[in-house]
């Protein structure tokens, strides 16, 4: 083993830098190796904090291992036979030679205090995040989500805030009757996050079954909800509703037919509503996520699907954590976005900029 000094490289340090550096590449190389793997698993997260892999892997990189790659890499220690100049490829050092920063998310606490707001998806990815992030931050989270499970874990987590978990399906009219009667008499926000992907299919090959359930979730959830809260908004004199497009709602190539056309309409519901309901104080925008990292897995079902949408994905930027699409919503959810109405908010890192 040969022992090398070098900049200190912790948690927060990103995959990319860890990989770039004299000390830490090689350490993490070897660790891959060792379960017959290379660098090339990290591309798509190279520029997140190595311990956002502890949550991400579901168990397959613990706490346990990161802190002995700290440890080690603290110490110099180069696995034998390895030299270090040799484990850093062109794009790992162009990447560290900048040294990005990563972004942290900052709680502004108290933003939401005296708040009700209604997420739905609230038991995993994006809706988890911004479910997480209203809780946080001193509001009342009516958290909804078709699991049991996923809705337990989520209050668990957030022991002592003010979470109502509501087990529902968002396209069923007595499950939003009881998200509603949940909330109570005031509803201040609406984040509409629940959704699904299609196969990738274009029209051609589109099957009524992929078609409806798609537009039943994406589109009809999505409005239904809406139509429950906007007489309590009236009543009220005013809220804010936060939709989930897309990248799909902006351009052609992100997805297949029923995707797209379901996130389309998202948008064009959006901006109706905005318009219809702008001048009663109720202010309704959508965030457009590009890559995100969810539970949300896509699929292939058609050859020519799969060939043209791959040509999209390759200006596709890295893919980013739940995390970072909540600091939109939020955004727009809470009083910071009082001046902001029917905006369609690309939250892509500048993938609809390609």
């Amino acid at each position: 083993m040969t022992t090398i000094n070098t900049q200190r490289l912790t948690g927060d340090t990103s995959i990319a830098n860890w990989l770039a550096d004299p000390v830490g590449g090689p350490i993490l190389r070897d660790m891959l190796a060792q379960g017959g793997q290379s660098a090339d698993v990290f591309r798509p997260v190279r520029r997140l904090a190595i311990k956002r892999l502890v949550g991400m892997s579901k168990g397959a990189f613990s706490q346990e291992t990161l802190d002995e790659l700290v440890r080690r890499a603290a110490a110099g220690e180069v696995p034998a036979g390895v030299e270090a100049e040799s484990v850093v490829d062109a794009n790992d050092a162009a990447a560290a030679s900048v040294r990005l920063r990563e972004w942290k998310e900052r709680i502004d606490a108290g933003r939401f205090t005296g708040q009700t707001v209604i997420v739905t998806g609230a038991g995993s990815g994006i809706g988890r995040a911004t479910a997480s992030r209203i809780a946080r931050e001193g509001g009342r989270v009516i958290a909804v989500d078709i699991s049991q499970e996923r809705l337990d874990e989520f209050r668990a987590e957030h022991a002592g805030a003010d979470v109502v978990p509501v087990v529902g399906d968002i396209t069923d009219d007595a499950s939003i009757a009881e998200i509603v009667s949940a909330a109570g008499d005031t509803v201040d926000a609406l984040a509409n996050i629940a959704g699904i992907m299609d196969d990738m299919t274009p029209v051609g090959d589109v099957t009524d079954a992929v078609w409806d359930r798609v537009f039943r979730i994406n589109v009809t959830g999505t409005m239904k909800l809406m139509r429950a809260v906007i007489p309590t908004m009236l009543a009220q004199g005013g809220g804010s509703i936060v939709n989930t497009a897309s990248e799909a709602a902006l351009r052609g190539s992100a997805a297949g037919a029923a995707y797209t056309a379901s996130k389309h309409a998202v948008a064009g519901l959006t901006k109706s509503s905005a318009f219809m309901y702008g001048p009663s104080g109720i202010r309704v925008n959508a965030v457009a996520p590009g890559p995100t990292i969810t539970n949300i897995e896509a699929n292939f079902a058609s050859a020519l699907g799969a060939e043209r949408v791959r040509v999209g994905m390759s200006v596709m930027p890295d893919p980013v954590e739940p995390d970072a699409l909540a600091a939109s919503i939020t955004f727009l959810l809470s009083d910071d976005g009082v001046n902001v109405n029917g905006v369609i908010l690309a939250s892509d890192g500048g993938w609809s900029a390609a």
